[in-house]
């Protein structure tokens, strides 16, 4: 039986590239950032306004009914 002696030998080179990303790509990933950042408070402002609007609305539409049912008594 033949058996043959391995050896695991790891050579690590890291080699920080010079040019990893293009300068448009850059300014890319950036416009992208910014209205992906403007998308998120448009919908977080827009979101709070609607829901302050439908309950504001809800109440004036209660206080109406309230005050016709005390009025028709």
């Amino acid at each position: 039986m033949l058996t043959k002696k391995l050896t695991a030998t790891f050579v690590a080179t890291f080699k920080i590239p010079e040019n990893m990303f293009e300068f448009s790509q850059y300014l890319g990933f950036l416009l992208f950032l910014t209205i992906l950042t403007m998308g998120f408070w448009l919908m977080f402002f827009l979101v709070s306004f609607v829901s302050y609007w439908v309950g504001g609305a809800a109440w004036e539409r209660f206080k109406e009914k309230r005050a016709k049912k005390q009025e028709s008594l």
